[in-house]
């Protein structure tokens, strides 16, 4: 592509040097730098890339679009106000805009979008679709998948995914959308026929300032929908809720704890942890190619949690929006198995033991709700205390397992740093073990710490009897408690051949 035409996509304010050349290729990392490319300088958390462009031209650079000029490089460069933007909106062009010929689903939340999309990407695929997927844990592009190194993929990364799922016939496209690619401009250029607001929580408070500019970025994706897309609102959720009437775009409620919704979720069952209810659309549903009635339709999960019921809502909706066959859905959601450490059964025999991130109050509260629909003789959590997310983070997750512990019978919490399971960056200060144990104390909740994740499942095992159920609860430092808990369970009863 000409230069000259490429850059009809961004506002240069200067040029130096200018000269219309080929650009083969976008690059934003020197190191991946090709003959002919054109360098976008972005600036970022730890580095600017300005500093990398002498190397990025020795590489083959043929032109660079910069916040600032640097006159001693001979080479042609193009003066932006911001230069991240800049990439977004460059990609775009460069691929020729893949997502506007694409079905695009952008599912945003504090707690469930990767479940989410998992689920919703499931149903399409048993409807027939070919389907790209986006999110955590990978990038799947129809039958190739990709591991995940961001949430959601840096834009030029993004544009050149959505590109090759065009050109491999992909039609639908699930997309976790994380509040740092919003506020990063990742997804400028992504076009969206349907976008999602699960629920939003406390979250990543440090890195956006305060909750106030969290629920402001994370709720532009539905703010900025366009008119002929459709805005999925959980009506559940007090803050999502107020989106109804934020957004041009088409909008499909839905709820699990009242009757607000456009489609309502009734005689909820979770006493086995799994779930089984009723769907019912309340009134008819008009998408761009079909008109469905007011219906109801009957859901048993595979998976477990009351949360897993705000998911499958939520991919029903989309799943209807996108002319998917109620059978289908019922179908793919029986037999959903589910992502890893999602409130995931992991052993069911004398006893139960559950595996769960716990990463944030939103979600503890979800994860002690289920708890309190089952039935179980007694409670046993083991939880890995947050490192290095500072005191804040810490006092509120400790509150919300103070505020569940009547309701449950918790007396006592196991707790872990796991230190020889963590990362130097998430190890756990002296400041947050206090603030979790000020809490605990304060709750009357009698706390073991145990500086080692195999000690502290070891004690909830011994502690167990026919009938409890085991929580392994917590983000970093648990990630591998469910290799521990099942070797150290399958020790135990070879030990008693």
């Amino acid at each position: 592509m000409r230069l000259e035409t490429l850059l009809q996509a961004v506002n240069v304010s200067k040029t130096f040097k200018a000269e219309d050349v080929v650009i083969e290729g976008i690059a934003y990392h020197s190191q991946k730098v090709k003959q002919g490319d054109l360098f976008v300088c972005v600036r970022g958390l730890k580095t600017d890339g300005h500093k990398y462009l002498g190397q990025a031209m020795r590489k083959g650079a043929v032109a660079a679009v910069v916040e600032e000029f640097q006159e001693d490089l001979d080479i042609p460069q193009y003066l932006v106000e911001d230069s991240r933007l800049a990439l977004a909106r460059l990609a775009a062009k460069f691929y020729n805009n893949p997502s506007k010929k694409l079905n695009m689903i952008g599912i945003t939340a504090t707690n469930g979008k990767t479940t989410t999309t998992y689920m919703t990407n499931a149903i399409l695929e048993r409807q027939g679709y070919k389907t790209g997927m986006m999110g955590t844990v990978t990038v799947k592009i129809d039958d190739l998948s990709i591991p995940a190194q961001l949430t959601t993929p840096e834009s030029l990364d993004l544009q050149q995914y959505l590109s090759q799922m065009y050109h491999r016939g992909v039609s639908h496209v699930s997309m976790e959308v994380s509040s740092q690619a919003l506020e990063m401009n990742r997804v400028e250029q992504v076009d969206y026929d349907i976008v999602t607001m699960n629920n939003i929580s406390r979250e990543h408070i440090d890195a956006h300032g305060s909750f106030e500019r969290y629920f402001d970025i994370k709720s532009s994706l539905i703010r900025h929908a366009k008119p002929d897309a459709f805005a999925v609102l959980n009506m559940d959720c007090p803050y999502t809720s107020k989106l109804v009437d934020q957004t041009e775009a088409n909008v499909l409620t839905y709820s699990v704890n009242n009757d607000e919704g456009d489609l309502i979720c009734e005689n909820l069952d979770l006493s086995t942890g799994r779930a089984n209810f009723t769907v019912n659309l309340t009134k008819p549903l008009q998408t761009k190619t079909q008109r469905y009635k007011p219906m109801t339709f009957d859901v048993s999960l595979a998976v477990p949690g009351l949360h897993s019921v705000y998911n499958a809502m939520m991919a029903i909706c989309i799943s209807l929006l996108s002319d998917v066959d109620v059978e289908t859905i019922q179908e793919t959601l029986k037999s959903f198995g589910g992502v890893e450490r999602r409130f995931e059964f992991i052993y069911e025999d004398d006893i139960k033991v559950v595996d769960d991130h716990f990463a944030n109050a939103g979600n503890i509260d979800v994860t002690l709700e289920t708890l309190k629909k089952m039935d179980y003789r007694n409670l046993h959590l083991v939880y890995a205390i947050r490192g290095e997310r500072g005191p804040t983070v810490n006092r509120e997750n400790a509150e919300a397992i103070a505020s569940w512990a009547d309701e449950l019978g918790l007396e006592k919490v196991i707790a872990t740093k796991s230190e020889s399971h963590v990362t130097d960056k998430d190890r756990v200060t002296q400041e947050e073990q206090a603030v979790f144990q000020e809490v605990m104390d304060q709750a009357n909740i009698d706390v073991d710490i145990f500086d080692e994740l195999p000690h502290a499942i070891d004690q909830a095992l011994n502690e167990a009897h026919e009938g409890d159920l085991i929580l392994l609860a917590g983000a970093q430092g648990m990630d591998s408690g469910a290799s521990i808990a099942l070797n150290e369970i399958d020790k135990r009863k070879k030990q008693t051949i």
